[in-house]
């Protein structure tokens, strides 16, 4: 389960577009973040994609993904010319295809590798789409398939494309726009694939092709609504910390929310047991203002409530180099790392959770503050202050480890809540309490 937000410039504070996405997946199911360079191709060459192989590109962009350890493709992405796009699973009456094939994590690349803009990058998208579907296994220990929606955006504007098969409808943004796992394009859309208008007709898009039962489970527009009324409840002032704090949200009852007591799922979603399998593993959110360098903000770990935000200008890369991590616990790597500092606040959420809130705010506001005073510079200025943002931000999860390890438990969560997550310990070959 997923959510994709975004405001345009004539909603937000300084005119900039400010796009924001969460990444849920199965727990350790460890996602990284990964800088491809530019790169020229020759004539015939081929593209191993997740599952299967296709032509490649005579030129591909430089990209920054955020992406499961398994895929090639990704979740959520940046190219050099400020495209970016996240996207959302979702259930459609047509049962996806189960042979090997292009999953929707690899059009995301796709789009971001071969399109300088969000026009572009639908161009790509759905002629893609239209030569060779979507198939495949979309999970990691236990196997999914399904459709795909993304939401698309650029410096300029914004799509919403919903995907079923080879068939496809797209909406141009107006002001500010959510998505999440339900299909929500209705009568008014902009584009549609010919075979897809011939099945709904004059009918609503999203309640002729929506599967009722798989659309219910994911509760997809329950979460849409929510992150809607985050952004529409600040129409004309938007900034990226309203992004951030809506990528952070757990729902209305926040001050007394505790994940192993949630009965609905959350934009910020926390794993429990029974249908509450997945959590949010990873998060970026992008500042795109015409005429500006764009600048984008990655957790690079899990729980976006406990993460801080750090600093990316694409055309640098990463400022550190990381190791890429896998299903098992490894103290080498970001996401594991984070991920002792996630489930240790998890044995008592509240109390944990709210000893660390403060300095991870004053920790952004000071990364936002350089930034917009350095966002134009020469590559070498740039990059000094990256990296100076991401080990201040190191540091204070290292700290932040060591003194949740520290604290004692007020209450324990409920025990069908901590078998659960007893399990996916002893998969992952994580010791609670392990640095």
């Amino acid at each position: 389960m997923c959510d994709t937000m975004v405001a345009l410039g004539d909603q937000t504070v300084d005119g900039a577009v400010l796009f924001g996405k969460n990444s849920d997946r199965e727990r350790n199911e460890a996602q990284y973040l990964e800088a491809v360079p530019r790169g020229r191709h020759a004539k015939g060459a081929k593209v191993k994609l997740t599952h299967i192989g296709i032509e490649q590109a005579p030129e591909t962009h430089a990209v920054l993904l955020s992406k499961p350890f398994w895929i090639w493709g990704a979740e959520i992405g940046a190219n050099e010319h400020g495209v970016v796009i996240g996207n959302e699973a979702v259930f459609a009456r047509r049962l996806p295809a189960q042979k090997p094939g292009i999953i929707g994590m690899d059009y995301l690349r796709l789009g971001l590798e071969r399109a300088a803009s969000a026009d572009e990058a639908l161009d790509v998208m759905t002629r893609l789409l239209a030569e060779h579907g979507q198939d495949g296994n979309c999970g990691h220990l236990t196997r999914r398939t399904y459709h795909n929606s993304y939401l698309i955006a650029d410096r300029s504007g914004a799509w919403v494309l919903e995907t079923v098969g080879r068939d496809f409808v797209a909406e141009r943004v107006q002001g500010v726009r959510s998505i999440s796992n339900a299909f929500s394009i209705g009568h008014r859309y902009d584009r549609i694939s010919d075979d897809l208008k011939a099945q709904v007709g004059d009918r609503p898009v999203a309640s002729s092709i929506t599967n009722p039962q798989r659309d219910a489970l994911s509760q997809g527009h329950q979460r849409c609504m929510r992150s809607a009324s985050l952004l529409g409840n600040r129409r004309g002032r938007l900034d990226l910390p309203a992004i951030l704090a809506a990528l952070r949200d757990h729902g209305p009852a926040e001050a007394r929310w505790q994940p192993d007591q949630v009965k609905t799922k959350t934009i910020c979603m926390h794993a429990a047991w029974g249908t509450s399998g997945g959590q949010t593993t990873g998060a970026m959110a992008s500042w795109l203002k015409p005429g500006r360098r764009p600048v984008h903000w990655v957790t690079g770990s899990a729980a976006p409530c406990l993460s801080v935000f750090k600093p990316v200008f694409v055309d640098l890369g990463l400022p550190v180099e990381e190791k890429k991590p896998t299903g098992k616990y490894d103290a080498q790597t970001r996401w594991w790392r984070h991920e002792a500092l996630h489930r240790a606040v998890l044995e008592d959420y509240a109390p944990r959770a709210a000893s660390l809130a403060a300095e991870r705010d004053r920790l952004e506001a000071e990364f936002v503050h350089r930034i917009a005073k350095i966002a134009e510079a020469d590559a070498a200025t740039r990059r000094d202050v990256v990296a100076a943002c991401w080990e201040e931000a190191d540091d204070a999860e290292a700290r932040w480890r060591m003194a949740t390890a520290a604290l004692p438990i007020a209450e324990k969560p409920a025990m069908a809540y901590r078998r659960a997550w007893s399990k996916f310990n002893r998969l992952a070959g994580y010791a609670p309490g392990a640095a």
